[in-house]
């Protein structure tokens, strides 16, 4: 056969990058006359931890509240494994928040229930196909994976702020999602404390290969529980990248930042 004649063999096709399960395309918010995000952009793999670092007051818990659609951006987009969350109706909005556990700054965890109740209440409401015996497994489990299996019965008012941040990552994790949402999980925490919860979200990160977003100003906690981190400066997207290459930045609010976190 000639070469002329020769049948070309195809390149193998090359894999297609997994759709991100996060993306936010140059969002913006202002309330009134503040203007709190800029164009934001980002996005996350499934089984990857973003940290979005920030001042006070710089929009990281407004951009987590319009991921999970608490808040509407006054443009741009948020989808969620491809869907653009905007555009669904309540029930389908509902349905894609079934997929995403989220840890309230405070933990945000019923007084008037115990610690295994507060677990079992997203159970109750959403997962109706299981038997209470079958809640009853699960929240225990649960409550074993974030170490407050001998604190089922207490209240949140007998327990100390990390063991309620502790509680409400379990309940957080209660629907089984896929996305994890933590806006500042260790504010208002003790050094050993704050720590410990950055080690304990580092575990189930790796335990559960969600695609994570943390919120903090925690820059430590950020540098060990992150693969990557996004600054946020007057609601824009400052740098993004790994912590040595935040080191390396020349910008002078990257730099001051660093200096004093």
């Amino acid at each position: 056969m000639s070469s002329a004649q020769q049948i070309a063999i195809p390149s193998p096709p090359r894999p297609q990058p997994a759709t991100p399960a996060i993306a936010v395309e140059s969002v913006r918010k202002s309330f009134g006359e503040q203007s709190v995000l800029n164009g934001v952009t980002l996005s996350v793999t499934p089984g990857e931890t973003l940290a979005i670092l920030g001042r006070s007051g710089t929009g990281k818990s407004v951009l987590l509240r319009i991921i999970i659609g608490f808040e509407t951006p006054d443009s741009g987009s948020v989808r969620i494994h491809g869907q653009p969350i905007s555009s669904l109706s309540l029930d389908h909005l509902g349905d894609v928040r079934m997929r995403m556990g989220f840890l309230f700054q405070h933990a945000a965890l019923y007084d008037s229930l115990t610690v295994e109740q507060n677990v079992a209440f997203p159970l109750q409401h959403h997962r109706r196909d299981l038997s209470t015996a079958q809640q009853h497994d699960r929240v225990r489990q649960l409550l074993a994976e974030v170490g407050m299996q001998d604190h089922f019965d207490k209240m949140p008012s007998d327990i100390s702020g990390g063991m309620q941040k502790r509680v409400g990552l379990a309940r957080a994790l209660a629907l089984e999602p896929d996305i994890l949402l933590l806006d500042e999980p260790t504010a208002g925490l003790d050094p050993i404390s704050s720590a410990e919860i950055g080690e304990l979200v580092l575990k189930l990160q790796q335990e559960h290969h969600m695609a994570s977003v943390v919120v903090t100003h925690d820059l430590h906690s950020a540098k060990t529980i992150a693969d990557r981190l996004i600054l946020l400066n007057a609601g824009k997207v400052v740098i993004e990248g790994s912590f040595q290459q935040l080191q390396s930045s020349n910008d002078p609010f990257v730099m001051q930042f660093l200096k004093y976190s």
